[in-house]
């Protein structure tokens, strides 16, 4: 059973990130805050739930949270920065963007920075212990998802609608094949070293 709060905050948020992996495409972050009865026992990390339960999901949790949001942070700016800072931006980012302050954010992993004087804390495999965290892991995978959809339509030779950028072996193969695109992460090894790209 996953646990509503972690700490005595009445406004308490959780977040986290998704594709932080993928080679091409944005890492998004969402930052959620559940009100103090909410309930549900199919909640889960994004990550141990199938496609349809994610899509089940998301519309409960955004009829059902005090308040959420969603942020990208884009392939420029995580060549940039490095995804790590591209991560954290993308949480601050979301945090920033909901309705109301929260008291205390909890986030997934162990890296943060602090944002606004608001205490925080890290917790390594926090999506699969508070609630809070998990819904924002759905929002976040979900909407990234959705995102590397609609841009598969104009590259889909490399099938992102299926892999949603991830290094599979078939992105690679298309990378080889057709170079990359304005969506790749340059800074990120896109393919093996025997295998080099010439910018």
């Amino acid at each position: 059973m996953l646990l509503l709060n972690h700490s005595n905050f009445k406004l308490e948020c959780g977040t986290d990130e998704a594709g932080r992996g993928c080679l091409a495409g944005p890492v998004t972050a969402a930052a959620v805050i559940l009100p103090s009865v909410f309930e549900n026992s199919i909640l889960n990390d994004s990550k141990q739930l199938s496609e349809k339960k994610r899509e089940f999901l998301r519309p409960i949790i955004e009829i059902e949270a005090l308040t959420f949001a969603v942020a990208h942070v884009f392939q420029e700016d995580i060549d940039k920065i490095n995804i790590l800072n591209a991560s954290i931006l993308a949480m601050h980012k979301a945090v920033n963007s909901l309705k109301t302050k929260p008291e205390f954010i909890i986030v997934d992993g162990n890296k943060f920075k602090p944002l606004n004087t608001i205490p925080f804390e890290t917790i390594i495999k926090g999506d699969g212990k508070y609630l809070s965290i998990a819904a924002a892991s759905i929002l976040a995978k979900t909407y990234r998802d959705a995102y590397m959809d609609s841009i598969h339509e104009e590259y889909p030779m490399y099938n992102w609608k299926q892999n949603k950028g991830y290094p599979t072996k078939e992105h690679r193969e298309a990378i080889k094949k057709y170079g990359i695109t304005k969506y790749h992460r340059k800074s990120f090894r896109l393919l093996p070293e025997q295998l080099k790209l010439n910018f």
